[in-house]
């Protein structure tokens, strides 16, 4: 098993940048896939991005394609999420997520096991 804790939320204002950390305690992180998703109010959870457990491949929604970055450094249990050009609609909760599933699966937050507690990001205009 693994535990995941988020942090980086903040305010900010729009065309800003954050940058996500979600740690990872337990051994073998490299062995998951890690996703993040968000929520915002009154709505679902949303698929944002993933990556598979050595890096080798990452996933955006088109929703952040091109502002936002997924990444991980293993030897430090960490991933990343590099967000640029902010916008008010990314205002949510985001959280990171770890699977020991692969492929298309990692865009379904049914496929994740362990889920962090959440970070909230605020994005004013």
């Amino acid at each position: 098993q693994v535990q995941l804790v988020e942090s980086g939320g903040g305010f900010v204002q729009a065309g800003e940048s954050l940058r996500l950390s979600c740690a990872a305690s337990g051994r073998m992180f490299a062995k998951y896939a890690m996703g993040w998703f968000r929520q915002a109010p009154d709505k679902e959870r949303e698929f944002v991005a993933a990556i598979t457990g050595v890096g080798g491949q990452s996933y955006h929604a088109a929703s952040v394609q091109g502002r936002f970055t997924i990444s991980r450094d293993n030897a430090k249990s960490t991933g990343y999420l590099q967000m640029n050009s902010l916008r008010p609609e990314d205002t949510a909760v985001y959280y990171c997520a770890a699977t020991s599933e692969g492929g298309s699966r990692l865009l379904s937050l049914r496929w994740y096991d362990y889920w962090g507690q959440g970070t909230q990001v605020t994005v004013s205009s």
